[in-house]
């Protein structure tokens, strides 16, 4: 009788959109005429902030691009809901609906797929270390005893604890609650290095007060792609995420994409981030797949 009852509602929900409106964000944007987009208010030049509920970067741009996509296949204008996230919520918060499509710099590993679901790879980062110019501070086996800043519930505090392993070196972990308050750790002398994206790094050094106060030193401690996340089982949608990503990739807008955010000024300093397209990237693109990052140790 239970299995019956259970049957009839699960019947019940289906027939009522309830179930679609769960992972089917197509259906789910049609009937509200709104799609919320996760943003990051200092993830680089990838997803930041300009100030007054404004955000802009490479992800936020390509993010914008898929929702023009999928306004045509809701058959409607969309009005765009930008909501930040942290490092801690992202993931739950596009798991339990409140955030349609996020659009930060979330690393694609294996643990994450379990529950959410990546669009191909647009970004392959490397893992650096961030230090002001005078430490006299080039590798991680100099951060012995010393304090090291990174972001709460980033991959990043992983690689950290496993080179600190690795290494022997033992250092002290202080963590910011987002990028740019782990950055301000570094700045303010309460932190010596700050482990993260090579990309996020190189983003809050370019908008600091004093740019040539800090340098990326050091090895790579972790190479990660980097990906836009949708809900898990929403077919529509990372069909539609990927199509995007392909055209934007045969196109070349894509590399223009990259040229815009990573070597041209932008707003709202005009700030320059300096960073060339990697190898790695490159292949990603050359190749568009949601692999994890245990793909990339393998090689």
């Amino acid at each position: 009788m239970k299995l019956k009852l259970a049957a009839l509602t699960v019947a019940l929900l289906a027939s009522s959109g309830a179930f679609a409106q769960a992972s089917d964000t197509v259906a789910k944007v049609k009937a509200s005429g709104v799609v919320t987009m996760g943003v990051r208010d200092s993830s680089g030049a990838l997803s930041y902030t300009l100030g007054d509920g404004k955000y802009a970067g490479y992800h936020v741009e390509i993010c914008q691009r898929v929702i023009a996509n999928l306004e045509k296949a809701a058959g409607r204008k969309l009005e765009i809901k930008y909501l930040p996230v942290t490092s801690q919520n992202r993931i739950p918060l596009v798991q339990n609906g409140t955030v349609d499509i996020e659009c930060g710099s979330t690393t694609n590993n294996a643990t994450r797929q379990k529950d959410v679901a990546f669009l191909p790879t647009t970004f392959v980062e490397e893992v650096r270390i961030a230090v002001k110019a005078n430490s006299g501070i080039t590798s991680i086996v100099q951060l012995n005893g010393k304090n090291v800043a990174t972001t709460t519930g980033t991959t990043s505090v992983q690689t950290l604890r496993k080179n600190e392993r690795a290494s022997g070196v033992d250092f002290k972990e202080v963590f910011g609650k987002d990028h740019s308050d782990s950055f301000l750790l570094l700045e303010s002398g309460r932190a010596d290095a700050f482990v993260m994206d090579g990309s996020i790094l190189a983003g809050n050094i370019a908008t600091a007060k004093n740019p040539a106060d800090f340098k990326i030193v050091g090895e790579v401690l972790s190479v990660e792609p980097i990906a836009i996340m949708v809900r898990k089982d929403d077919a529509a949608l990372k069909k539609i995420g990927e199509d995007t990503i392909k055209d934007l990739i045969k196109s070349g807008d894509i590399a223009k994409l990259w040229d815009k955010w990573f070597m041209q000024p932008i707003p709202p300093k005009n700030s320059r981030v300096g960073l060339p397209v990697s190898e790695s990237t490159k292949a990603a693109w050359a190749n568009p797949n949601d692999k994890p990052m245990e793909d990339y140790a393998k090689k």
